[in-house]
């Protein structure tokens, strides 16, 4: 998917120099591999992950052997699509962010095309050979990626919608693993998607700064997730109270209206991109909380692990 899979903007978390050396001697096939690695963008790959983990807890763990394979759907839907992203995004990435591996000449701009759309079609086939449907449901996604890639992001209110939409796919993608659990869990997309709705709403002020007015409907929007998680963790999906999940739903908030609140007040560039940087790696503690629900505290635990890992490589790797 794109940057949350995907935001607009890259804010690179550690200098180029440490994924490609430019000293004497140095190999440049790690330097290339390197540079490949970085389009990938390896810790929001891993926040896809505990998408389709919740998606199949709500789906009722069922089918086990199908899990497998919408894993592996899921990390080459997501990682097509941040590269089909800076292929896109090439002739902006020249003026504002010449440093991103193909404009700064360290990736080919064709071979990132391949590399991308070769991922999406794999994602896809992955999901059908899990579970027919499940192709469908990545085929649908694939479809909302390329939108967002080539055209979406550029609209000003119509690309942050469709990269909620990829997202609420991603999550649609593990129920997929229970055909039938699609008819009445589909409303739960609505999670992901009013959420990372709000964080791509702000992160289109990462470069220059943003407005007030994106702030403020970020705040609603992230507060309406926050809401409706509570209800859910209260026992609302009529599954009795989850403790975990109350207590998940309180760290969620605890994590995102600090920052979120930080850029309503001043929407400076780079308070933006560390709330853009939070959103992304906090979106696995929605899955968490819908593991909770629908499968218990140990598989919520399961979740989180992924989150982990996420924060491991956000270390070393760009987030948006």
């Amino acid at each position: 998917m794109p940057t949350t899979p995907g935001v607009a903007e890259n804010e690179p978390i550690v200098p180029t120099d440490r994924l490609h050396s430019s000293t004497p001697g140095s190999s440049s096939q790690s330097g290339t591999f390197g540079a490949y690695l970085e389009l990938l963008r390896p810790p929001n790959v891993t926040t896809a992950v505990g998408d389709v983990l919740a998606g199949f807890a709500v789906a009722g763990l069922g089918r086990p052997w199908i899990l497998p394979w919408l894993l592996a759907s899921t990390m080459c839907l997501y990682a097509g699509g941040v590269v089909l992203n800076d292929v896109f995004d090439l002739e902006i990435d020249r003026v504002e962010r010449p440093e991103r591996p193909i404009p700064s000449g360290r990736a080919s701009r064709q071979r990132a095309a391949i590399l991308g759309s070769a991922l999406l079609a794999s994602g896809v086939a992955f999901a059908a050979l899990g579970r027919p449907a499940a192709g469908i449901v990545a085929g649908a996604t694939a479809a909302c990626i390329l939108l967002y890639d080539a055209w979406g992001k550029r609209q000003t209110w119509v690309g942050p919608v469709n990269m909620g939409l990829c997202r609420a796919g991603n999550l649609m993608l593990g129920v997929a693993a229970a055909p039938e659990a699609l008819r009445w869990a589909w409303p739960l997309g609505g999670l992901p998607l009013v959420y990372i709705t709000a964080v791509t709403t702000v992160s289109r002020g990462e470069v220059h700064g943003g407005k007030r007015a994106a702030a403020s409907f970020a705040l609603i929007s992230l507060v309406f997730v926050l809401l409706a998680l509570l209800w859910l963790s209260a026992g609302g999906a009529a599954r009795g109270v989850s403790p975990a999940g109350l207590v998940l739903t309180a760290l969620l908030g605890a994590r995102l209206l600090p920052p979120y609140l930080d850029v309503w007040r001043h929407p400076a560039a780079d308070k933006i991109r560390q709330a853009v940087r939070i959103g992304v790696l906090s979106l696995v503690l929605v899955d968490a909380v819908l593991g909770a629900v629908y499968a218990g505290v140990i598989y919520s635990v399961a979740i989180l692990v992924t989150a982990l890992t996420a924060g491991w490589l956000a270390r070393r790797f760009a987030v948006t």
